[in-house]
């Protein structure tokens, strides 16, 4: 029926597995745990093997990252579903019933859970994902318009086995909007439903915007690899916006601002004086960074 697929890098998903494990039998459904641990430190090692009791564990010698470790879990998994979640996840009781119900009320190949974050506002220096991601990503009944995540959802094996994540993608950031793109492009029905995971950390501010950063520059990457595709780019609102200012020659502009106040920008950002269209502006303004270099390159 189900194999609930969980790639592990440096976390301890102990509660997270056993809480699966329970609902799998209350359910009374044939299934199977794999977890694949992407070369994470030690003591994590140490800590996640002992699950081998309950589930498929298996220890990669080297980090192979975010695309390629998904695609792995079809060396493994033998059912007709796989469920796909992201190790940090803390899921509700009726977790699994949810999915079971949806997979016999609806007549899809993929659905997506969707996520939400702490009611409780954290610390300051953890205040800039937390704000944008509340309002941004988070929502209890996702829309056919939300990127797709891939931290909580559930593909038929069949259909994995044709379109899967893009192994050239191996570093951070938007593999699986890429993932998603290709899914839309194949024609392939998608059902949201409500069934979010509990997104279990947040980084430092710091931290989330270095990993912008990083995914800004992936997305980059991206785009050159499908050769500036028209719909790709109308997939990603980033890009439309890049792509909208340039047409109208303003893209110069904004990068002229953003060089000017990214050192004010980025340290109120860390310090947790949160603005969203700050936010916004600092992606824009790293992307047309990003792409002079680029065109400069071309140009010499």
């Amino acid at each position: 029926m189900i194999s609930i697929c969980i790639p592990i890098y440096n976390y301890d998903v102990t509660s997270l597995v056993n809480s699966l494990h329970s609902q799998c039998i209350e359910a009374n459904i044939d299934f199977e745990i794999i977890l694949i641990d992407d070369f994470s430190k030690k003591n994590f090692r140490e800590i996640n093997s002992k699950l081998s009791l309950i589930s498929n564990y298996i220890q990669l010698d080297n980090n192979v990252g975010r695309s390629r470790i998904r695609n792995l879990f079809l060396q493994y998994a033998k059912y007709e579903f796989l469920l796909f979640l992201d190790c940090d996840s803390v899921i509700n009781n009726d977790f699994i019933d949810n999915y079971l119900d949806s997979i016999i009320e609806n007549n899809s190949e993929v659905f997506i859970g969707g996520r939400i974050y702490p009611s409780i506002k954290p610390d300051k220096n953890y205040l800039l994902r937390w704000k944008y991601c509340s309002i941004r990503e988070q929502t209890n009944y996702p829309s056919s318009n939300k990127a797709f995540m891939s931290n909580n959802f559930l593909i038929k094996k069949e259909l994995f086995e044709k379109i899967k994540f893009d192994e050239r993608i191996k570093m951070y950031g938007h593999e699986d909007t890429l993932f998603g793109y290709e899914l839309k492009k194949a024609g392939i029905k998608i059902k949201y439903i409500n069934n979010p995971v509990l997104n279990g950390e947040l980084e430092s501010n710091k931290e989330f915007l270095n990993k912008t950063e990083n995914s800004i520059e992936n997305l980059k990457y991206i785009l050159d690899f499908l050769n500036y595709d028209k719909d790709f780019i109308n997939e990603v609102s980033l890009l439309k916006s890049y792509f909208f200012l340039k047409r109208y020659k303003l893209d110069l502009l904004v990068h002229l601002i953003f060089k000017l106040k990214k050192r004010a920008l980025k340290w109120l950002l860390e310090k947790g004086i949160v603005f969203l269209w700050w936010f916004d502006f600092y992606k824009l303004g790293y992307l047309t960074t990003i792409m002079k270099s680029r065109n400069e390159v071309e140009s010499s």
